[in-house]
């Protein structure tokens, strides 16, 4: 298992490397990216300075072996490093000079916009994105999983029908349309009734205090948004693989055992049938936490999709790259997990 995670791992950071390179190399095509930090007002003296800063006054390749450096847990380091305190690292190796090698942090730098760390702007929006991920998986996967069971065994008849066309119609309908669409229903046409709102946040800043208010409300209409589609895919899996289950000799053998309808569904058919809505599960959650930039856009719901597209919009390279590479290492993490739980869901899969 160790020589398996490790295997992942590099190849995790191979991936993480080809996301880097690539937005990297389109942000310098782009232009310079100190225009966006300095505009018509702005003295030679100050714009030299911040160029020097973001070593943009070097080529395009040493950017980006800088960038790199500054991403590496291990990396050089210098003394007279305007941002050394904002850095967490630990002296190796001096080098020569002012130089020295280092332990650390991995350094996204700061946002073009606010002079924040873009770390720091990612800690305080991921769990915003992770709550709608989760909320939008856990509600796919409970409705999802019990129609495709049903689905499954009543195959051909009208609730099969049924199930199917409304699947087919959550399959085909892009997120941000079916955020529209209830906002439209819910909100406008029937808030009176529903007391949905049309956008905000879970977490409401209190006006008197420091405290925040909860607010359960603003977390419906994203959810269902979000989670429709992977709540018509995994139903649909979760159909196919159980019919095609239970039509295998081992499940007929169980029934001419005697055993009961509920034990053979569920303790022979429904755990080898997960697989392929494992699969579809641990991809869409990371999807879902890639592919909320629209929603959270649309019901202004605080995460790492509308801080991305807010520094599109103000071309903040930095905090781009920063929650590309977040991203990119959420999608790592959870493939090594499924293939791990793969093992414990069907022991003839090995890690070799």
């Amino acid at each position: 298992m160790f020589r398996f995670i490790i295997k992942r791992l590099l190849a995790g950071v191979l991936v993480i490397w080809g996301i880097v390179t690539l937005l990297f190399l389109i942000f310098n095509v782009l232009g310079n990216p100190a225009e966006s930090m300095t505009d018509e007002n702005t003295d030679e003296a100050t714009r030299l300075a911040i160029e020097k800063a973001y070593h943009l006054d070097q080529s395009t390749f040493f950017q980006y072996l800088w960038y790199l450096n500054d991403l590496s847990p291990v990396g050089i380091l210098d003394r007279g490093d305007p941002e050394l305190k904002a850095k967490s690292y630990t002296s190796l190796l001096r080098v020569g000079g002012d130089w020295f090698i280092a332990v650390k942090e991995p350094w996204m730098r700061r946002s073009f916009q606010s002079n924040r760390k873009v770390s720091a702007m990612l800690a305080d929006k991921l769990p915003g994105t992770a709550l709608l991920a989760f909320a939008s998986i856990f509600v796919a996967v409970i409705l999802g999983i019990p129609l495709g069971i049903v689905s499954a065994l009543k195959k051909g008849l009208w609730g099969d029908r049924l199930i199917t066309f409304i699947t087919l119609l959550g399959i085909s309908a892009p997120s941000f349309f079916v955020a529209v669409v209830l906002i439209r229903i819910f909100s406008v046409g029937l808030g009176d009734i529903t007391g949905l709102p049309i956008t905000g946040y879970l977490f409401e800043k209190k006006i008197f205090d420091d405290g925040y208010t909860i607010y359960w409300a603003n977390l419906i209409l994203p959810t269902i948004a979000l989670g429709i589609r992977p709540l018509s895919i995994i139903t649909q899996l979760t159909r196919s693989s159980m019919i095609e289950v239970l039509t295998t000799d081992y499940i007929r053998t169980a029934r001419a055992k005697g055993l009961s309808d509920k034990v053979v569904l569920y303790k022979h058919g429904l755990r080898n049938a997960l697989n392929p809505v494992v699969t579809s599960v641990s991809g869409w959650f990371a999807s879902l936490i890639a592919g909320a930039f629209f929603i959270e856009t649309i019901f202004d719901w605080q995460g790492l999709g509308k801080l991305t597209i807010d520094a599109l919009s103000s071309k903040d390279y930095p905090v781009i790259l920063g929650a590309a590479i977040l991203i990119g290492v959420v999608f790592v993490s959870i493939n090594i997990l499924v293939d791990l739980l793969y093992t414990r869901l069907d022991p003839r899969i090995g890690l070799s």
